[in-house]
Order: structure tokens, then C-alpha cells, then sequence
């Protein structure tokens, strides 16, 4: 399978108002293979640069990680660290952080907010000017180019900080709009190394651009303002579709990191975004029913195009049948002479010690393929296979039979299977 990999870039203070009306053409490029959305800054996060780089890389709220201004004393990232810390210390993955903005590396005003990456750039600028701080960009991004043309790195976060710089000295004024073009500049350098790798082509990389906040039209924030409070997103990569699947919060972009790299949370993290993009480790069907006699022409089809679909992913599936083993060997027959690709597994009745609504035949199933059930993706159009997916933990894509199910967390509802693409399933149930 190719190698996911994230690169996570950090614009400090570009109002999207600003940014919709310039030509950014690397951004737009990549706004175009993905989506670019509001982030409105939450109501209890001050718009503050600490703050709300804090909720970004940690994945959690204000009142769990406890950054409240460009201090950062009394925070509680050890308790909850960074996207680059924690796949770092869990994982043994390599991670990569560079940024010229202290508090993010250095042990001052309450830092690091990156608590222990596995490797980092740090270049101060000279002196707090804009002119300085776009040397200290590009010196930034010439640094970064070295480490992602060639390193084996899972998730890097490269800081650019001018922008916000000169809207405090200068106001969001034509100086403020070329500082937002010459980071467009930066970020194609960036992107550019990505695509010289040697292994390009056997990669999968995700690209996630965002910035914290906005400004004031006189230049500053802190406020509650609009445009001191609009934040934007733009997001590329496997899985993720041409539009925000729902509203974009600041926490969900490290929770999308972790979802990029295959990697499903633990649970005490605790974490308050949620990707918007989550390729599962495994989809579990039940087809509702599973009698061959219930696979109309047409929801054969669908079946055959969806698990080639998902063979093409890389993929791994199972039938969760509610029927008899024989009624299970008829439908396998069916699908297999309609071309279908192949099960990894299948579960019938009797085959556990307790049968749907209980939760025993989904765990079965992602226990024999290996997948941690809150991490696959349960097709179901029964009451009973939902009930059974969902007190298994599994998230859920409900194609009603009959009975209509309603939407709920974890629960994404669609009339059919036609026309699912891989988008739309990865943003499944999330």
C-alpha cells in the first residue's frame, strides 16, 4: 500500500475575506483537488495566535489544553501534546516541525506548544518588522524543502508568520496582501519538494493550509469581530471531496492528521475535532438480510461496484450476515459470479455466541481481519445490523431496507449505494 504522509501548513492571520480576492495560486490549486471552508474561531477561544494554534495541533478545546493567550504558563500539553508529540511518542513515526515564532519550539512564555517532535527547524526573525519576518519565512521554508524532499517523515507542521506581522505594523493594506501572495510563494516551494521525492509516486500525502484567525482592517485581534474571528481550511488529499462534508472547527485539523496516517485515536485522548475524512480500516456488510433472493439486479450492482471500489482502496471487507450459513454461501456465490472481489471473512448465525442486535458478529468480523472496530465502517439496512454495528462501536453507513433510520453521530444515512465514490465513503459516518 502507499506511504501516507501529512504536511500541515500554518499561516498566521490571513483573513479569508483577503485571501478570496488575491491571486494565490498554489492555494487555489490545492483548494481545487480538495476544499477551502470557514473556520469560525469557537465563541471560548480568545483570537489569539496561542490559543488557537493550540486547538489546531492538539486536537482539543481551550478548557482541556488550557492555552489562553500568547503566554502559554498554565497550559496542559502534557496532558494533551501536539499532533507531531504524540505520533512521535505513541508511534515511533518520525515527525517534523519548523517554525520562527518562539513559543511554538522554544522554552519561553510558557512554551514549546510542539512538546517534542522528532526533529525541528527554529529560526528566529532579527528583529519584530515585516521585512524581517519574510526573511525569516523564506529561511523557514528553504529548511523545510531540505527535510520534505527527502526524509522519511509522516507529518510535518511548517509555520509562516509575516502575514500576521505586518497586519500589526501596516494594517490589511496592500503591504498585508503581498505578504499574503509571497506565503502562496513559500507554500509552492513547499509543495513543490513534496513532489520531487524520488517515492512520490508511491506516496499518499495529505495537505492541510490554515490559519488561526484574522484581523481588524486598522491591523490587530483579540476581538470578537468578523473578520477577527473568520479562520479558513483548505484541505487536499485521498478521500477528501470538493466540499467540507459540515462545518470545519479548528480541533478537527490535527483529529484529520491522525485520520490521514490511518491512525484511529485512543480513547482517553479525548479529542474534540473529528476528521472530516477517515479512510476505514475495514467495511463490514450485512446486506440486509443477506438472502440471495434479496439482491435485486440493480442492488447487485451497487454491491459489485462498491466492493470493487473498495479493492481498488486496498481495502479490506466482510460480510456480517444475519442469515444462515447456506443463505451466507448463496449470496458469495452470487457476488462471485457477478465478478465481484472477494470477502476476507464471513460471519453467519451460529457462527457467535450471540447474534445481532448484539455487537458479538461485527466484533468477530474486524477481530478475524485485524481492525479495530471503532475504525471500520459498518454497511447495514436493518435495525438490528445497526444496532449491532454501533454497540460494536463501529461507525455506520445505514441504506435503509424498509424501516427508515435516522442520522446520528458515527451514523451517515444514504437511500442507496449508487454512486458512492471514495469521498463520500471516507467522510462516512464521521
Amino acid at each position: 500500500m502507499p506511504v501516507r504522509r501529512v504536511l500541515v501548513v500554518g499561516v498566521d492571520g490571513v483573513r479569508l475575506d483577503t485571501l478570496r480576492r488575491l491571486p494565490t495560486p498554489h492555494l487555489d490549486a490545492l483548494a481545487a483537488d480538495g476544499f477551502l471552508t470557514p473556520v469560525e474561531v469557537d465563541d471560548d477561544t480568545p483570537t489569539l495566535s496561542g490559543p488557537c494554534w493550540a486547538t489546531i495541533v492538539t486536537a482539543v478545546d481551550v478548557a482541556k489544553h488550557g492555552v489562553w493567550s500568547n503566554d502559554l504558563s498554565g497550559h496542559r500539553l502534557d496532558v494533551f501534546p501536539d499532533f507531531a508529540t504524540r505520533l512521535d511518542r505513541h508511534d515511533g513515526r518520525r515527525t517534523f516541525v519548523a517554525a520562527g515564532w518562539r513559543p511554538l519550539l522554544q522554552p519561553c512564555d510558557g512554551g514549546p506548544l510542539f512538546r517534542s517532535p522528532s526533529s525541528t527547524v527554529h529560526i528566529a526573525p532579527r528583529a519584530e518588522t515585516p521585512e524581517a519576518w519574510e526573511e525569516c519565512d523564506g529561511r523557514i521554508t528553504e529548511a523545510a524543502v531540505r527535510v520534505l524532499a527527502e526524509d522519511d517523515v509522516a507529518a510535518s507542521f511548517v509555520y509562516l508568520g509575516a502575514p500576521d506581522e505586518t497586519a500589526h505594523v501596516l494594517g490589511c493594506g496592500e503591504a498585508y496582501e503581498r505578504a499574503v501572495c509571497r506565503a502562496d510563494a513559500w507554500l509552492g516551494r513547499l509543495l513543490a519538494a513534496v513532489r520531487s521525492r524520488p517515492a512520490y509516486g508511491d506516496e499518499e500525502w495529505t495537505f492541510l493550509v490554515v490559519t488561526d484567525h484574522g484581523h481588524a482592517d486598522a491591523g490587530g485581534h483579540g476581538g470578537r469581530t468578523a473578520a477577527e474571528r473568520t479562520a479558513w481550511l483548505v484541505a487536499a488529499g485521498p478521500g477528501i471531496g470538493p466540499a467540507a462534508p459540515r462545518r470545519i472547527r479548528h480541533a478537527d485539523v490535527a483529529a484529520q492528521v491522525f485520520a490521514a496516517l490511518g491512525r484511529h485515536p485512543d480513547r482517553h485522548w479525548t479529542f474534540d475535532g473529528r476528521p472530516f475524512a477517515a479512510r476505514p480500516h475495514a467495511v463490514l456488510f450485512d446486506l440486509a438480510g443477506t438472502e440471495s433472493r434479496s439482491l435485486t439486479p440493480d442492488h447487485l450492482g451497487d454491491v459489485v461496484e462498491l466492493l470493487t471500489l473498495l479493492g481498488e482502496l486496498e481495502i479490506p471487507t466482510a460480510l456480517v450476515s444475519a442469515s444462515s450459513r447456506p443463505d451466507a454461501d448463496a449470496v458469495l456465490k452470487t457476488l462471485d459470479t457477478a465478478g465481484a472481489p472477494a470477502f476476507a471473512t464471513t460471519v453467519a448465525v451460529g457462527e457467535t455466541s450471540r447474534t445481532a442486535p448484539a455487537s458479538a458478529p461485527y466484533l468477530a468480523a474486524a477481530r478475524t481481519l485485524g481492525a479495530d472496530p471503532a475504525a471500520c465502517l459498518a454497511v447495514t439496512g436493518s435495525t438490528a445490523g445497526l444496532t449491532a454495528a454501533e454497540a460494536a462501536g463501529c461507525r455506520v453507513l445505514a441504506v435503509p431496507a424498509s424501516t427508515p433510520l435516522a442520522p446520528a453521530p458515527r451514523r451517515t444515512v444514504r437511500r442507496g449505494l449508487t454512486g458512492l465514490d471514495a469521498a463520500e465513503l471516507w467522510a462516512a459516518g464521521l
